[in-house]
């Protein structure tokens, strides 16, 4: 979020093109906003095997898991649970600050597009894409009962979670047909054709 730096109360900004503009002053400094890139999916679709190979893939683009700010998060939070919608608009923010030095964001993040559309972080973010991890129902299935005893695993509720995901997200990234690494090169694809 952007304050005007002239005015003596902290006045917040609103974005104007690649601008942030004092609606009181008419003070204007730069802010880039740049579309931000969300890779989601259900827990067990592959964003974890995916990750360090989209690393690999996306060298000008900065790649992130979700998941490493739930720690922080829950400790910040009041009784240690997280304010998942702070939690959202935090990585908004984020891919905003990147988007500063001229960087993409790829975020792999089990995110709808509506869970970001009422967050103040959203006006300061471009265009929005998304591209859903899947896989079959029997693979996630086991994926998921493989996991360690102290990983959550709610097996019915990923599953349908998958379901709702594949009937609301156009873009769609195997990960039961290949390597991690052949999965990563799809959405490293995706990414590439909408940013030129």
């Amino acid at each position: 979020m952007h304050y005007c730096q002239r005015c003596d109360d902290p006045i917040v900004m609103a974005p104007r093109g690649d601008l942030a503009v004092c609606p009181d002053c008419g003070a204007a400094e730069p802010a880039r906003r740049l579309p931000l890139f969300v890779v989601t999916g259900a827990s067990g679709s592959g964003k974890t095997a995916v990750f360090p190979h989209l690393v690999a893939e996306l060298p000008d683009c900065l790649v992130f898991d979700a998941d490493w700010l739930i720690g922080p998060f829950e400790r910040a939070c009041e009784f240690g649970e997280v304010d998942w919608p702070a939690f959202r608009d935090a990585w908004l923010s984020f891919a905003h600050g990147a988007a500063q030095s001229g960087r993409h964001t790829v975020l792999l993040a089990p995110f709808m597009p509506a869970q970001l559309d009422d967050l103040p972080g959203r006006r300061w973010v471009g265009e929005l894409h998304f591209a859903v991890l899947d896989c079959a129902d029997d693979v996630r299935t086991a994926r998921l009962a493989a996991r360690p005893r102290w990983r959550e695993r709610a097996i019915e509720r990923h599953l349908g979670f998958a379901a709702h995901l594949r009937g609301g997200v156009g873009a769609i990234v195997r990960t039961d047909d290949g390597t991690p690494a052949e999965s990563a090169r799809r959405v490293a694809d995706w990414v590439r054709s909408r940013i030129s």
